[in-house]
């Protein structure tokens, strides 16, 4: 799915909030379930240390409401301004109803309409692309995308190749139309469904509901190859942000952040040197944070909200299971007050 047309309204993300729980985890506490050190957890993937959701009566639901909560404080919005919720998650709180919808009645958001947006890793990328969309037709005004996971859930703490990558966290964005001439300006998006061979969650669908047999077999947490995801996802997001960035005549002067999924750290080195930026243009929080999945990119525009100015060239880039990749090139379109 391609994108570079320029259209009558343009879509700018116009606020940013999120939302990692308290509690803490190092690598050093990974060692009480998994054989592991904390050298080789960092030089594998840049992690040092994440953020687990403790309550287990909490959801992904739970995350995505205090990014939006803090989101609607920042802008001064009532929850009945809000046109539409895209809950972009891989960790829903049920199969249905969606988690937007949780959310919505959970924030009294009772004039939004909501769904939930599925593409692994890449999904809020997939969701932003669509809150760009609905703006530029003029369908909805105000479309907040979030992304939310929590990874605890279908992590297996036993795996060894892959619990000390992912955390629980959630972020939130608004999507309006401009009031100025930046904002979201082109928008590039791939997907190859061979790649479900190798990152999936085999148990839990109409494929292999439920059963005794699936969860003896642990079907139900997540199972990825590591050796061939990473080559994938190297190439993968690497070539996407070069593209979207060459057929703009964006120059590696021309950019001032590139805000990479937070995967592993050698991938976003990968799309970094691929796009010609030097380490201080490049958002990285993978140490503090490991892998929040949907929540890794608006995490990082939050962190880094203080910094950005309008005008401010913006490369997004993602890569998930599926497969599924992509970039956005946007320009920020507001000072942070």
């Amino acid at each position: 799915m391609t994108s570079n047309l320029s259209p009558t309204v343009m879509a700018a993300i116009t606020g940013v909030h999120a939302w990692v729980p308290p509690h803490v985890v190092t690598n050093q506490d990974l060692t009480r379930y998994i054989d592991t050190t904390d050298e080789w957890i960092y030089t594998r993937s840049g992690i040092r240390e994440r953020r687990w959701l403790q309550d287990d009566s909490l959801a992904s639901s739970d995350l995505g409401v205090e990014a939006v909560k803090g989101l609607l404080a920042k802008k001064g919005m009532s929850p009945l301004d809000i046109d539409l919720i895209i809950c972009c998650t891989a960790t829903p709180d049920m199969l249905f109803p969606a988690t937007a919808n949780i959310i919505s009645d959970k924030i009294g958001a009772h004039n939004a309409v909501g769904y939930d947006l599925s593409a692994a890793c890449s999904g809020f990328l997939y969701g932003l692309s669509t809150a760009t969309a609905f703006v530029e037709s003029g369908r909805f005004r105000r479309v907040v995308v979030v992304g939310a996971d929590k990874m605890t859930s279908i992590i297996n703490l036993e795996d060894r190749a892959t619990a000390f990558l992912f955390g629980d966290g959630a972020g939130a964005v608004l999507v309006e139309p401009s009031v100025n001439e930046f904002g979201i300006r082109d928008i590039l998006l791939k997907s190859d469904g061979s790649g479900r061979h190798y990152l999936y969650q085999k148990g839990g669908g109409s494929l292999r509901p439920a059963s005794h047999e699936t969860v003896d077999n642990r079907e139900h947490f997540l199972h990825q190859e590591g050796k061939t995801v990473f080559k994938f996802a190297v190439t993968g997001m690497a070539d996407v942000a070069a593209e979207i960035m060459e057929r703009n005549q964006l120059k590696p002067d021309d950019v001032a952040w590139l805000v990479p999924h937070q995967a592993n750290k050698r991938i976003i080195d990968a799309t970094r040197d691929r796009a010609g930026l030097p380490e201080s243009k490049v958002m990285v929080n993978i140490d503090r944070y490991g892998n929040t999945t949907n929540g890794t990119i608006p995490i990082c525009l939050w962190e880094w909200e203080s910094q950005l100015k309008p005008g401010d060239n913006l490369i997004l880039a993602a890569f998930g299971g599926g497969f599924t990749w992509g970039s956005i090139w946007l320009q920020w379109a507001y000072s942070t007050p």
